[in-house]
This record gives structure tokens, sequence and C-alpha cells, in this order.
């Protein structure tokens, strides 16, 4: 007796499967300038490394024999992967088959990448083209009934934000529940132009009398990497793959362990750039680029910005010190001088939340004039949000190293220090600071002693000397307010030598709290 016919049986149903929506669809999906799901799967994992789940899920007809006459994949596909060599949980929607509707949809499939992810603690990489699960009009009428909204295994979703890294890319329509997905991630990136993301789409705002618009004027590539809906933009779906490898790259494959150290270090700890000496100019209103110090001072090219469209005022993201992932932050002298505004602060948590979450030791170039003052600031509630970051901070149990390259004022400006513990900090020679910039201040203190005196200008231009010599960074050091002042060119080694003795100290020991997307 053999099972020859079963097995040829599960060949046929297999290569059903794999034609997708069909030729046509298939074609279809291509004039968009878009891959298939299987494409999308093949490009962004190691050769041969998928491992299908549910290849056989979906619709069947049959005739009146029972014979298989014809079959509707499911449009969702999941497996197990491995990127650079490291396992993962890969799933995806395929819009060949209705358009990612979940008229054909299998739940149980999205259910189960998701909780295998969590329960094998594995990265997650969803592929989001559609609805993502969502539902659609006509699975009222297949129901027979409407139904009352839950989010059936969200809690899973969430459970992977503390469990191991999840990314989620979106490659084309993006709506409803499947823009969640996209939104609940430790990193997002859309596809330029080919790729949208929207909350409803165009006919249900026409519907609720809100506007005639498009599809990229509700969600654009643009508009949600500079809300900061979205953290990243690439320029066709091959670049989101090489952004989502290499955001990888830098963390653990779960909170179980510590990131890995990268096996190739040609770097020297101990390079030195004598160009440091002169970035930072002598007038506090002159600006620089903190981008140039980012490069410098970490491994080469391994500096990997995260979400760069918006809160452009503090720059965030990853990098490696003699091979050692870390979490960078610095503020950006040329977006309002780098103070931080109610988008930057919030951007700055989603930093702090990942560090705290994947062991990342934080580094922090400060050049911080406080908070973002005037009417707008107020208004956007910048205090709530600031003040939320500096709570992130003081929470985040990874090492901390600060380099104040140049202001330090106010509140903000008191992210200088994590609070409550102990750790690395420096200052250039061009370390200025106090509760507020004394350019400002000067003659809100000195008000009454300069309307007495004869000479306004002159007076002023002698407290301004006088207070000159006291700002001087030697001043603190020598009260031990600054602990170090380095020169500017060493200061690779000096957070090389930090990262060394931070890896020593870091633990797997679990966050206090959840990851907030």
């Amino acid at each position: 007796m053999s099972w020859d016919e079963e097995i040829g049986e599960m060949r046929d149903r297999e290569r059903l499967a794999a034609k997708m929506g069909g030729p046509e669809k298939v074609a279809r999906q291509h004039e968009f300038n878009k891959l298939t799901i299987r494409e999308r799967i093949q490009s962004i994992s190691d050769d041969d490394s998928f491992h299908e789940i549910g290849k056989l899920a979906g619709v069947g007809n049959y005739d009146e024999q029972g014979n298989l006459s014809e079959f509707t994949p499911s449009n969702f596909l999941c497996g197990t992967a491995e990127i650079d060599g490291r396992p993962v949980v890969l799933s995806g929607d395929d819009f060949t088959v209705r358009g990612g509707s979940a008229d054909a949809s299998i739940p149980g499939k999205r259910s189960r990448a998701e909780g295998l992810a969590v329960e094998l603690r594995l990265p997650h990489v969803r592929l989001v083209d559609g609805m993502g699960g969502g539902g659609s009009v006509k699975t009222i009428e297949m129901a027979g009934r409407t139904y009352i909204p839950e989010l059936r295994g969200w809690e899973v979703v969430v459970e992977q934000l503390r469990t191991a890294p999840s990314v989620s890319l979106a490659l084309g329509s993006v709506a409803g529940i499947g823009a969640a997905r996209v939104a609940t991630s430790h990193y997002s990136v859309i596809v330029k132009d080919s790729a949208q993301m929207m909350i409803a789409g165009p006919a249900l705002v026409d519907w609720a009398s809100l506007g005639d618009v498009s599809k990229e004027e509700l969600g654009s590539s643009k508009i949600h990497t500079s809300n900061g809906a979205i953290d990243d933009e690439a320029a066709s779906e091959e670049e989101a793959f090489i952004m989502a490898k290499r955001f990888l790259s830098y963390l653990p494959t779960s909170v179980d362990e510590l990131p890995p150290i990268a096996e190739e270090r040609t770097d020297d700890p101990n390079r030195e750039d004598p160009s440091l000496m002169t970035i930072v100019p002598k007038d506090p209103r002159s600006v620089y680029k903190m981008h140039t110090i980012l490069d410098s001072v970490f491994d080469k090219k391994s500096f990997f910005e995260i979400g760069k469209r918006w809160g452009k005022s503090i720059i965030t993201g990853l990098a490696r010190l003699n091979g050692i992932p870390v979490a960078v932050f610095a503020e950006n002298p040329r977006v309002y001088g780098g103070a931080w505004t109610a988008d930057a602060s919030r951007k700055l948590i989603r930093l702090i939340d990942l560090a705290a979450t994947f062991h990342l030791p934080l580094v922090h170039l400060e050049d911080c004039p406080g908070f973002l003052i005037g009417k707008k600031s107020e208004e956007e509630g910048t205090i709530r949000h600031g003040s939320a970051a500096l709570a992130a901070l003081g929470q985040a149990n990874v090492p901390f190293c600060c380099i104040i390259i140049r202001k330090a004022f106010g509140v903000a400006g008191g992210a200088n220090h994590k609070p409550g513990s102990n750790h690395f900090r420096a200052s250039w020679p061009s370390g200025d600071w106090g509760s507020l910039p004394i350019e400002g201040g000067i003659e809100v203190a000195y008000k009454a002693e300069l309307e007495e005196s004869e000479d306004y200008d002159s007076h002023l231009g002698k407290i301004k000397e006088r207070l000159n010599r006291l700002r001087s960074p030697y001043r603190s050091a020598e009260f031990f307010e600054i602990e170090e002042i380095i020169d500017p060119s060493k200061t690779r080694s000096y957070l090389c030598h930090w990262a060394k003795l931070a890896r020593t100290a870091s633990r797997v020991d679990p966050p206090t709290f959840f990851y907030r997307p």
C-alpha cells in the first residue's frame, strides 16, 4: 500500500498555492512596481531558508465527485527564515489574492505567526500590503451578521514588543488594522510612491464628507515619516529590506540575550580625529554639523539614523563602538539650535525604550539649549512630552554616557545626567551650561543695575566680560561638577573605553516597563 496518490495531491495543492492570485494578478502587482509576497520573502531572507507554515490553507472548490476543481490560496503567508544567518519569523500579505482583504484571509495564520514569534522568542518581520486582516463590507454578507470589533490576538502583538524585535514594512496601500500593525513595531519603513498608510481609504473619507482625496494625499510616505507614525522612508522595496536587515543587526534575537558584537572590527578604537578640534564655533549662535561628529566618533559607517524626517532637533539612531552596539541621541544645532520640541521628545522616548528593552548602552552627545520656547511650543505641550522623555531616561536600566559638546541649559539640558545612576560624563572645552544662557538672562538679572548706570551698553559689556570668565568649564571641573574635560580629537577612544566597561556591566534583566510604541 502506498500513499503516492495523497502525496501527489499535496504537491498539486502546493503548486496551486505558489501561483498566488494567478498570472494576471501577479502581472498587475509588477505593473505597480511592487514585488509579490513570495518575491519579497525571497529577497529579504537568506537563500533557501524560508520554511513556510500553512501553504495549503485557502478556499477550495470541489466537483460532484469531491475532487478539487479550483483553489484560492490564503492571502497571508508566514513561516520561519534566516536573515544574515539569524532565525526570524517572516509574515506578509498577498495582495494578488483579493487585495489582501479579510474575505480571503485565514485569521489563524496571522495569529499563528504572531504567536510563534513570541513563543520562539524570535524577531518578527511583517511585510504589510493591504488591510492586514481587517474586514470589508462583503464580510457582513458572507457571515450573515455584523460583528462587534475586537482586537483578538492583539495582546500577542503587544507582547512581541517586550520579547523580541519587530519590524514592519509598509509595501503597498496599508489601512485599518494593517496600519496599526505597522505602527506597533520597534521599527517601521514605508516605500516612497508605491506605498501609503491610512486609518481609512479615500472612499470612506469621502463618504464621511471629509474631502475627496487620493491615497497619496491621505497617507504618503512624506506625511507619515514627518509625523512619526512611520520611522523611515525607502526609495524601493529592496532598500526597505536592506534597512530592516541593518536595524536587526544591532539587536539581540530576543531580550534574553545581549546585542551581538560585530565579528569584523577594523576601525581602531584609539583613532583620533584632529578636525573635531575646530568643528564647534566660538560664537554660541553659530551652528555646525552634528552628523560629522557622529560619523567620526563611532565605528566607520556604523551610525544608523532612525526617524530622520521628524522631531529633527534631536538625532536618534544606533551605532557601534569597537563593534559593540549602542543607542545614540544628539541634539541638532541646525534645527531650533538643538532645542527639544514635543515631537523630538516623543522620538527620544522611542529610542530610550528600545535601548532599555534590548540592553543597548545609551550615548548622548549633548548640545542642548533647553526646551523650545514660544507660543507654538506651549500649545504642543512640549513640557509634558519633554518631561516624559526625561522620565524614560531615568527608567532605563542600561549604562549611560554623555559627552557635552557645547550647550547644556535648562531642564532639558539636565539630560547630561541619568538620574539615580553613576556613569561616565565628560565635556569638550567648548562646554557651556547653566539654568539659562547667560546672553539671554543678563539684562533681566541685572536690570536695576543697568538702568542706574551712566552708559548702559558699556556697563552691559563689562558684566558680560565678568560672567564669561566664570562660565569656563574648567571652573566647573574644579568643583567636580563636570567629571572630565577631554580633547575632542580623542572622543572616540573615550567612548570605546566606556563601551567596553558598559558591555561588561550589561545584564539581560527585563525592563521595568513595557516598550511604548
